[in-house]
């Protein structure tokens, strides 16, 4: 195993330890920087918006000021999860 791979599991780890949301965004202001939390914060606004399947791609994209191919590496990825993974996503994200 890659070494950052395996500090990416251990990071997991510690996050799924945290129960406390306080404590948690301490945790994710001590790893991210503003720019990579801002990052996040778009990915799970993309997802979100492909699962809910209300818009057209471009318009997501123009909506949240986003490149179509941000849009299009979402989607790509949601196409590779098993479907009972996207049904736990889409309660999880209230969708």
């Amino acid at each position: 195993m890659e070494i950052p791979q395996k500090g990416f599991e251990k990071f997991i780890e510690l996050c799924v330890t945290e129960r406390d949301q306080k404590e948690l965004k301490f945790l994710f202001d001590l790893f991210f920087t503003p720019e990579e939390k801002a990052n996040l914060g778009l990915r799970y606004l993309i997802i979100k918006e492909l699962l809910e399947n209300k818009k057209t791609q471009r318009q997501i994209a123009k909506d949240l000021n986003v490149s179509i191919a941000k849009i299009t590496r979402g989607s790509n990825e949601l196409k590779r999860l098993d479907p009972k993974f996207i049904k736990m996503l889409k309660n999880l994200m209230r969708v």
